[in-house]
């Protein structure tokens, strides 16, 4: 049955006006694993923009900075992540936090992560009392209390679910330190999957089936075997006398930057995926764009 001229007009009307599905975009702000800081990489750490909220996975050295050079606003926080406890992952956890309340932080922010999680969230505020005091009687701010909300994951699951976004969580094997998870953002126009570290898991296999998007850690044999005085194979397959020394993949830790395939320039600027241009399924997958 065809429509009447009118109802079809009208039914054109009302679809102009529907809300648009909300963009997603995923930024690498830092791809340079290892304690030590890099010259031209910033620590690890991601953002996904979901329309105008910003969802952050781990928050390696710099995040804030690297935010800031992507032209995000920490104010459009909404949930932090952390994959695991090592310090390239969460050394700036804390900052991040701070420096995004100093920035207008709207409550409540959700984080994310192993324990002790809510512990090092509780400290945020011990540590910076001074500041955070003098700032509200100083400059009228609101309190630091109450602004982040810690939830503690030790098993697999979905750990968020909100806003059209939800975010799955799978346990990774990174020993020693465990639990360490991979984390998958189910968006309204796209899947993220986020491997942290690890080794080969089945579990991440799971998680990024049917993801559109995979950004996976990798540990460059030849440079970590240059640093550490020992053979590449060595490196890879370990000491049969030591589980320990089993192959962990990094993030690239010892890539010289000329080498890398995530690193987003030579001045280590946030590189963002749009989807429109977005490579993935495939060895190389890369950012084929920056933030500006």
């Amino acid at each position: 049955m065809l429509l009447a001229r009118r109802e079809f007009l009208v039914g054109l009307g009302l679809a102009a006006f529907a809300a648009p599905t909300p963009r997603t975009r995923l930024i690498l702000l830092g791809t340079g694993g290892g304690p030590s800081p890099k010259r031209l990489r910033s620590a690890p750490a991601q953002a996904i923009l979901v329309g105008e909220d910003v969802y952050v996975v781990d928050c390696g050295d710099g995040v804030a900075r690297q935010m800031a050079l992507a032209g995000v606003a920490l104010s459009r926080i909404r949930a932090v992540f952390i994959t695991h406890h090592h310090s390239d992952h969460d050394a700036d956890y804390g900052n991040l936090l701070l420096l995004g309340w100093i920035d207008g932080l709207r409550p409540t922010v959700d984080a994310y992560g192993p324990p002790p999680l809510a512990r090092m969230t509780e400290l945020i505020a011990e540590v910076n009392r001074v500041d955070i005091e003098t700032r509200i009687a100083d400059e009228g701010r609101p309190p630091f209390a109450g602004v982040v909300a810690a939830h503690e994951i030790t098993t697999s699951g979905v750990v968020m679910q909100q806003a059209g976004v939800k975010v799955t969580a799978a346990l990774v094997d990174h020993p020693p330190i465990r639990p360490a998870f991979a984390y998958r953002f189910d968006t309204p126009d796209r899947s993220i999957v986020i491997s942290g570290d690890t080794a080969p898991s089945e579990s991440l296999v799971a998680l990024a089936k049917g993801a559109e998007v995979l950004v996976h850690e990798v540990l460059y044999l030849p440079g970590v075997a240059a640093s550490s005085g020992t053979s590449p194979t060595r490196v890879a397959f370990g000491s049969t006398s030591s589980p320990a020394t089993r192959p962990r993949p990094k993030s690239a830790e010892s890539r010289p930057p000329r080498a890398s395939r995530h690193s987003s320039s030579p001045t280590s600027s946030p590189g963002t995926i749009p989807r429109s241009r977005m490579r993935c399924g495939r060895p190389g997958c890369a950012p084929t764009s920056r933030a500006k």
